[in-house]
């Protein structure tokens, strides 16, 4: 079952107060090198030094007939639970390693 996600609606000029419609329009005529893009709630992160690459990537999963030889297959089950997410890691690796070998030739 899929989660409902909240969007918060924008409120339209009418529904503003004038001292924030005010506001809004001297800000639209800024020149984009004069509008202040700091937020005090998320200051810049500048010690990038603890992260962790890819750490929330899911990548998307689609379900594919596919035909695997008998011998392949049964390699990948005897090692127990996980035989698919094994088989993808390995395909996932051989595309890897052909991206940067196609990558390494072309400079």
């Amino acid at each position: 079952m899929k989660m409902a996600t909240f969007k918060p609606r924008a409120m339209t000029p009418e529904e503003l107060d004038p001292a924030s419609l005010d506001r809004l329009r001297a800000a639209a005529k800024l020149p984009d090198d004069h509008v202040d893009l700091s937020d005090p709630d998320a200051p810049e992160v500048v010690d990038w030094t603890g992260a962790v690459r890819g750490r929330f990537y899911r990548p998307v999963k689609k379900l594919k007939s596919l035909r695997i030889d008998a011998d392949v297959l049964a390699f990948f089950e005897a090692q127990g639970p996980g035989y698919q997410t094994r088989i993808n890691n390995v395909l996932r690796d051989c595309m890897l390693r052909e991206l940067r070998r196609t990558s390494a030739e072309r400079t």
